[in-house]
């Protein structure tokens, strides 16, 4: 099932500002809430596809990449990471993460206790070759992350009572100033460790390697971020856990150029060959394949092999394979290739003589996308 875009969900133009981003996205979530459609699974996946929706345009970076490369450029569960926000994410994260937008509104559905303290995101690098690019492949990589030590139990902070933060009143000329701050004692957990194993540190965290499967989707791209969902760091003392953000380097080809979503690369064809004709073959990211080579090609002359290239990452189609003949010239000849050549010469054989027809650079160039 394909997924919907964003601006259509929240019902808002490309052009929304921030504000009327969060505007659009409240009354949607109060609309859908579970504490005013309880036991409804539509205004369920409903209030869950608005929170995905607002998680992508109300992050400024994330909404970039949505609008240049759709769902596949910001980890959607119709295209890169772990699942996607509405796929992988539970009711909890969503009110953890954007429970105080509701404000009063819901009486349990953005207080306090419904929210948990998060692990910090885990950033890596991944190299793909022009093959895995455009096919997609699955990864398995080892990261390092802390995890929450076997055997750690909390208890809730003594000094703000499990509220993660702090209030102090100040006497001033004006009378008393309020001001609230996270807890100095639980650095706004809520929670302090009570018993902690041997190694991990006070909030009862480990450092630990994990190996993590990636689905790495057809079309991806060097700076594109996968989102694999909950793969970050543990949070401590058992909250929701981070993300793994999954950077794609591209492997440079010794061979094969990419520009876009097109691939270059060059032919060396001998004189014999570029004269007569002759059946080359050559490597793809698709495998090998079997060009024509016609009599009387010309160096420099570039071949067109149409959906040879990368599939778009934000339409249907794919790009092409251009092949850049040259011909070779050699630079030792036997004796008997000299006075064959030689022979030519004098013959006045094999001498440049140009029709008129062939086409110069600047053709050649404007041939490329047309």
């Amino acid at each position: 099932m394909s997924k919907r875009d964003y601006y259509e969900i929240l019902g808002i133009s490309k052009n929304a500002t921030a504000e009327e981003i969060k505007k659009a996205y409240r009354k949607m979530a109060i609309k859908h809430h579970p504490d005013k459609n309880p036991g409804d699974k539509v205004a369920e996946e409903n209030f869950k596809e608005a929170a995905e929706a607002y998680e992508v345009l109300s992050d400024d970076n994330k909404k970039a990449r949505y609008d240049q490369y759709g769902h596949a450029g910001v980890g959607g569960a119709g295209g890169f990471g772990g699942g996607g926000f509405g796929g992988g994410m539970n009711m909890e994260d969503i009110f953890s993460q954007f429970g105080d937008i509701f404000g009063g509104h819901f009486g349990g559905g953005g207080g306090a206790q419904r929210q948990q303290f998060r692990g910090t995101n885990l950033r890596v690098r991944i190299k793909l070759n022009l093959e895995e690019m455009v096919n997609g492949t699955q990864k398995t990589i080892k990261v390092k992350k802390m995890k929450l030590a076997a055997g750690t139990t909390s208890k809730t902070c003594p000094v703000c009572n499990g509220s993660g933060v702090q209030v102090k009143v100040m006497n001033t000329m004006f009378g008393q100033m309020q001001s609230q701050t996270h807890c100095s004692n639980c650095q706004g957990i809520g929670k302090v460790g009570d018993k902690i194993p041997p190694g991990a540190n006070a909030q009862g965290l480990i450092k630990e390697d994990e190996e993590v499967t990636i689905n790495i989707p057809a079309g991806a791209r060097e700076g594109i971020q996968l989102n694999v969902r909950g793969k970050g760091n543990d949070a401590p003392f058992g909250g929701n856990a981070g993300d793994l953000l999954v950077v794609v380097e591209e492997e440079v080809d010794s061979a094969i150029k990419r520009e876009g979503d097109n691939l270059h690369q060059e032919l060396y064809v001998s004189f014999a060959e570029a004269a007569l004709g002759a059946q080359k073959e050559i490597p793809t990211v698709g495998g090998k394949v079997k060009i024509k080579v016609d009599p009387g090609t010309q160096s420099g002359k570039i071949l067109r092999l149409s959906g040879k290239g990368l599939p778009s990452i934000d339409s249907y189609g794919k790009g092409d394979m251009f092949v850049h003949i040259n011909v070779w010239t050699p630079q030792k000849l036997s004796k008997d290739q000299r006075d064959f050549f030689e022979k030519q010469m004098s013959n006045g054989e094999m001498i440049a003589e140009p029709s008129g027809n062939e086409k110069t650079f600047f053709d050649k160039v404007r041939d490329l996308f047309n």
